[in-house]
């Protein structure tokens, strides 16, 4: 295909898995009907506890369980991928943040975060478990997708590795924390991530209480295609094969670069205190 039809959606989960479901399965319904070909939904959206954060190892699910296996039967007999990110039991106490690739009721991708948001008075690692494998691209009608989640975009490595492997669009979903800076932060690290690279940016930004929303999606010349506010919506635009094609012909850094990228863990260190 020389085009491709692509949406980021954003809502307000709820501590309710099964309100986020219902939520997630109509806006899979829609979007098959309005003809996408990629969905993109926000970060962590199994449940969403704004204070009491630490209640997501309880309500962390496998991915056999119901939430997963609910949004599996939604795309059941459909030609729409699905990316979504949720909570999900580890070995251990604390889950891993996962991003769910779902089509025609199989899961055809995965990926755990590797960055964990430990910053701006955050620890995410307090309740999270941290991955450290680079997630393989996945297939959308013949374009390449990497996975990436929220705080990932900081990490200017990570996005270009996932170029270099191939990646003609990047997924971003992400529940970006509300703070002075933040939104500018966001348009600035989804921009760049896109144009550095010169590939498509598909951000879906969870809206409410704790997060902007503001889902983005961006071209690889850095061009904004489309951007939703704070409040629930859905924003869609059209990823085209000339237009990659085009951006890196005029702007050639893949061609260009003098360093290689190579993905070796560093370890874990501990975040300061003070």
């Amino acid at each position: 295909m020389s085009t491709l039809n692509v949406s980021a959606a954003q809502f307000v989960a709820s501590i309710d898995w099964q309100e986020n479901l219902d939520t997630a399965t109509q806006l899979i319904k829609q979007a098959d009907a309005d003809g996408v070909d990629l969905l993109v939904l926000p970060e962590g959206v199994l449940a969403r506890f704004i204070e009491e954060r630490e209640r997501i190892r309880e309500h962390a699910q496998p991915l056999d369980g119901p939430f997963v296996t609910g949004l599996l039967k939604a795309t059941e007999g459909l030609q729409l991928t699905v990316v979504v990110g949720i909570h999900e039991k580890s070995a251990n106490d604390k889950p891993y943040n996962t991003l769910v690739v779902l089509k025609n009721g199989a899961i055809t991708g995965l990926y755990r975060k590797l960055h964990l948001y430990d910053a701006f008075s955050q620890l995410e690692s307090d309740n999270v478990t941290p991955a450290d494998v680079v997630p393989e691209l996945i297939d959308v009608n013949g374009f390449k997708v990497g996975l990436m989640t929220c705080y990932d975009v900081r990490f200017p490595e990570l996005s270009r590795l996932l170029a270099l492997d191939g990646a003609d669009i990047l997924v971003l979903p992400a529940a970006w924390v509300k703070g002075p800076l933040k939104e500018h932060h966001w348009q600035t690290l989804v921009t760049a991530r896109a144009l550095e690279n010169t590939v498509y940016v598909v951000a879906s930004g969870e809206c409410g209480q704790r997060n902007i929303g503001q889902s983005l999606i961006v071209d690889p010349l850095g061009v904004p295609l489309a951007q939703a506010a704070e409040e629930p919506a859905t924003i869609t635009a059209v990823v085209s094969r000339q237009r990659l094609t085009d951006a890196r012909r005029r702007l050639p850094v893949l061609i260009n670069r003098r360093f290689s990228v190579i993905p070796t863990p560093r370890p874990v260190e501990a975040v300061p205190t003070s």
